[in-house]
């Protein structure tokens, strides 16, 4: 049974254990200081490259990175991994108590909701992809929303007729939902052991494994500057879309 004084356990994985008596000693006090004030300034998270850029030459960027997060792991708040850049982040403990005086987020509609999931597994996918596995049709509103509330971007242009815009999600969206990757999204056995899913699924449903690579694939072109949603995703007529949408 662990006591009292026992040293919390490290929030993250992979960063080679905890820092040796050696190992602090090396980390610069004023070093520690600029990497910890950038992360608290910031309201998004940062990536190693614009801190390692606040930090003089030869500083150990990494080494400063493992003394922060082993610091905060016992705290009310957590230094955490997003995608490519590091954040304070509640702790999982308190935060349902700290959650109600937090400013409420718009909620998302249930054709926004299945949306997103779509894209996070499927990605990069095209409007075209998701209706059809949707089975009904996704109005333009609905990736306008989730457009500007960053949790998804507009990767390419799909290598195929009519060239449509490829869809994928976005290290706002890894941040939101508390994941440091894509593939740390629950797979479907997950899915259904938390009763998520019915476990009578239809035959041939595909739940790929999300993928971390946010690099172009084969099939892709890159957006030119100021590159629109793809033609078939013109504005659509409000009714229409309220009679498809679901």
């Amino acid at each position: 049974m662990s006591g009292p004084h026992d040293a919390p356990p490290l929030p993250l994985e992979g960063l080679d254990g905890r820092l040796t008596a050696d190992e602090r000693s090396r980390v610069d006090p004023l070093h520690r200081n600029i990497v910890e004030a950038t992360l608290f300034a910031s309201p998004a998270p940062v990536d190693e490259a614009e801190l390692a850029a606040r930090l003089p030459a030869g500083a150990d960027l990494r080494l400063v990175l493992r003394m922060l997060v082993q610091d905060y792991a016992g705290r009310g708040v957590n230094l955490r991994r997003v995608g490519a850049g590091w954040a304070f982040r509640t702790a999982p403990e308190v935060a349902a108590a700290v959650v109600a005086g937090a400013r409420e987020t718009k909620k998302l509609s249930r054709a926004a909701i299945e949306t997103l999931a779509i894209i996070a597994y499927h990605q990069p996918t095209t409007r075209a992809e998701i209706e059809e596995i949707r089975g009904v049709a996704t109005s333009r509103g609905t990736l306008e929303t989730l457009l500007e509330a960053g949790f998804i971007r507009l990767r390419g242009r799909r290598r195929s007729p009519g060239r449509p815009v490829t869809f994928g999600t976005t290290p706002a969206f890894l941040d939101h939902f508390g994941l440091e990757k894509v593939s740390d999204l629950p797979g479907l056995a997950e899915l259904k052991a938390a009763g998520l899913l019915d476990a009578r699924l239809p035959p041939g449903l595909d739940l790929p494994p999300p993928s971390d690579d946010d690099g172009l694939r084969a099939d892709e072109d890159p957006l030119e500057d100021g590159d629109p949603l793809d033609p078939a995703d013109a504005p659509d007529d409000a009714a229409g879309e309220r009679s498809q949408e679901r």
